[in-house]
């Protein structure tokens, strides 16, 4: 099987998040919520005889691909197809903690190269971007149905895109004419809507929009904050969690959900009494986020924004360490 998407930053995962001591004697559990084609977890599982692992992903088509990749580790790999927030909101009680959880926020390479989902506006393929095109809204619908008013706040929210008003605007008089249907479709909108500088420049005119139409078609920024407060809750006391991160919305959520849980108080500053424990509820393991060499780079091009921040669990985290994500996320 060809394997299309390189994992990044995997040797420092490997390091960060190797099951140690007793917990690897014990033979470790760990849960990686962000299966792809398995690149990590192939890694995890070549590396550590005795670590089992259960690997999510909403996509079932690449899921497939995961599966056939890592049958050779036969029971120790195991896998669940639905989202990460909703797996981690329903986790049973009486159901084994993992010692270890890995997050890699990123889309895979195989979904723009192969699903044919309109990841991309290098080809011309219908405009989907649904990770289950099953459920939910695609990125068509959204450009045909979206006010534009809108479609530019979206933009510019989830891309930081300077042009947004004037792509939003070029979108709704293209849809006047017809359904805005392929991704080379609305690449050719975008690229025609911006200054003749900005067509030359170091990337695509249309990558941003891109991005935020992936992101808001997945609603990847709202499920976020819920995933990683109950996955957390999850983790056995002393295990650890790690998340990579590729832009910096995503980063913001993370970074502020890992200092609040180092924190000793996270209650709101005119709240009389403490209610949220007044301890810390996890080691921050990684004080500056970790990232790529120079080297991997060059190698693996999309891992140039990835991030990694990792923690140690020492208690739950209570109810208002979720509502203070929440309020940052927002």
């Amino acid at each position: 099987m060809e394997i299309v998407h390189t994992p990044v930053l995997l040797e420092e995962c490997l390091a960060y998040l190797s099951p140690v001591g007793e917990t690897y004697e014990k033979s470790a559990f760990m849960i990686d919520s962000t299966l792809g084609e398995g690149g990590h977890s192939n890694a995890f599982l070549s590396k550590f005889p005795n670590l089992r692992i259960l690997g999510l992903d909403r996509d079932k088509t690449i899921q497939s691909r995961a599966r056939e990749r890592l049958s050779v580790y036969g029971e120790r790999m195991d896998f669940y197809n639905g989202w990460f927030n909703e797996f981690y909101a329903s986790y049973p009680e009486d159901k084994e903690k993992p010692d270890l959880i890995l997050f890699d926020l990123g889309i895979s390479v195989y979904h723009y190269e192969k699903s044919g989902r309109g990841f991309s506006f290098r080809y011309d393929e219908k405009l989907d971007m649904r990770l289950n095109s099953e459920e939910g809204e695609s990125a068509a619908d959204i450009v045909n149905n979206w006010r534009e008013e809108n479609l530019a706040n979206m933009i510019y929210l989830y891309s930081d895109e300077k042009f947004s008003r004037r792509i939003a605007r070029a979108i709704c008089e293209a849809r006047s004419s017809g359904k805005i249907e392929s991704s080379k479709q609305l690449a050719d909108i975008i690229y025609n809507a911006v200054p003749s500088n900005y067509k030359h420049g170091p990337i695509h005119p249309a990558t941003r929009t891109f991005q935020a139409l992936r992101i808001a078609v997945n609603s990847e920024l709202k499920r976020l904050p819920e995933a990683l407060h109950d996955a957390f809750n999850v983790l056995e006391v002393g295990g650890k969690m790690g998340v990579i991160t590729f832009h910096s919305l995503e980063d913001r959520i993370v970074k502020n959900y890992f200092r609040n849980l180092g924190k000793k108080c996270v209650c709101p500053a005119q709240q009389a009494k403490c209610t949220c424990g007044g301890r810390e509820c996890a080691e921050i393991l990684t004080r500056k986020p970790v990232e790529p060499t120079s080297e991997e780079i060059k190698t693996n091009s999309p891992s140039r924004s990835a991030k990694l921040r990792v923690v140690r669990k020492l208690r739950n985290a209570s109810t208002m360490h979720k509502l203070a994500i929440e309020a940052e996320a927002m």
